[in-house]
């Protein structure tokens, strides 16, 4: 079984974890690391993806700014979507071509993953058909998103990734019509259960389904010690660039 190292870096912000996530891709596409899961929440921020339709943020960028909620462009699928405190946000940044070079059953099992994790709570969620992500299953109401997902490949290996909304305050989904989908609604796992859970306990849950679903074995790694990954690998690869730069000379 491939190990999966898992990272949890807290409350970070947007742009520092993407900058990571480069980092990190770029040192899988060399074989320099095994697959990485970075786990965070972010502060308040609405990313739009490279299918999104401009119309499809309701606030204008001043509104924005007063509330504190930042915006990105990005160039993972999907639509428009918004991340906050309260919601778990991984970005699996994994080889397909070392487990299956199969898009629709990467994105099925980041979906399975999380509809087992939330089965823990006592809580049946599915998918919906034309629509990615998990939905509430209620046979009374219109199925609500309880988390999204929006991937990006390049050479098979993976990055973005899923936002599962554990404790989010929802009202921030008023901003934007989410994931482009006007006749249906964000919800938590908390407003479904009524009551208070613990966005680690659900990061742990859905990281041990991640797993057992993709055929990874999950290893914890601190951020300091990704961090000396990466490092050594870049300064590697400076110094073999520096080498092959004098050999031209």
């Amino acid at each position: 079984m491939k190990t999966c190292l898992v990272t949890d870096l807290g409350l970070a912000e947007y742009a520092s974890v993407r900058a990571l996530e480069a980092r990190v891709v770029a040192a899988r596409k060399a074989g320099a690391i095994p697959d990485v899961l970075l786990l965070c929440e972010h502060p308040h921020v609405i990313t739009q993806g490279r299918n999104g339709r401009p119309e499809h943020l309701l606030a204008s960028r001043r509104l924005l700014d007063q509330m504190g909620v930042a915006f990105f462009e990005t160039n993972r699928g999907g639509d428009i979507t918004y991340h906050g405190p309260g919601q778990v946000v991984g970005y699996p940044i994994v080889d397909l071509s070392e487990l299956r070079r199969d898009v629709r059953w990467y994105v099925c099992g980041l979906e399975e993953a999380m509809i087992h994790a939330t089965a823990e709570y006592g809580v049946a969620t599915r998918r919906v058909a034309g629509k990615i992500g998990v939905w509430t299953a209620s046979a009374n109401a219109p199925e609500e998103k309880l988390a999204g997902i929006g991937v990006h490949m390049s050479r098979w290996v993976t990055s973005h990734g899923f936002a599962y909304n554990a404790a989010t305050d929802l009202r921030y989904f008023d901003l934007i019509v989410p994931c482009g989908i006007a006749d249906r609604k964000a919800t938590s796992l908390e407003k479904v259960l009524g009551w208070r859970v613990s966005v680690r306990e659900v990061s742990e849950r859905i990281t041990k389904r991640l797993g057992e679903t993709l055929g990874l074995e999950m290893k914890l790694e601190s951020p300091e010690d990704l961090a000396a990954r990466l490092r050594e690998f870049e300064n590697g690869a400076a110094n073999s660039a520096a080498r092959e730069a004098e050999a031209m000379v």
